[in-house]
């Protein structure tokens, strides 16, 4: 599944790079920490980056569920409600997988949790809600 027809982000902000599995419950994906990304540094990047891991792995869901051929996809409004990270710092290359799922939707606003993982290890763990504007 190509992930830039999924999420409208490019260059150093295109942080997922690959959708593992996608149904209408989950969504899964890949990334691999880059020293192109946002909040890169001396080797690592900081584990508040996971929050837009997290946003990216969920829009893709919300875009696949919609109809990827549907064109469009509006304005998103992001509000954090809660974030916890289980280290400092993200070694470079580390592989994030990825995994999202909805906890209630109502029109065009969602809340979504995502869990983010580096092998077993749980990196964070990040709930948001999500206001979709269509434009």
């Amino acid at each position: 599944m190509d992930i830039e027809k999924l999420i409208p982000h490019r260059d150093r902000m295109k942080l997922i790079d690959e959708v593992l599995d996608i149904n209408a419950d989950k969504v899964t994906t890949s990334a691999r920490v880059s020293d192109k990304w946002p909040l890169y540094q001396e080797g690592f990047v900081d584990p508040i980056v996971l929050i837009e891991i997290v946003a990216q792995t969920a829009a893709a869901h919300i875009r696949w569920k919609k109809g990827v051929d549907k064109g469009g996809g509006g304005g998103w409004l992001v509000g954090i409600k809660s974030a916890d990270f289980f280290l400092d710092r993200i070694p470079l290359y580390t592989e994030l997988i990825t995994s999202v799922i909805p906890l209630s939707s109502a029109e065009n606003y969602n809340v979504i949790e995502g869990t983010v993982m580096a092998g077993k290890d749980i990196l964070g763990r990040v709930r948001i809600q999500v206001f979709r504007s269509e434009y």
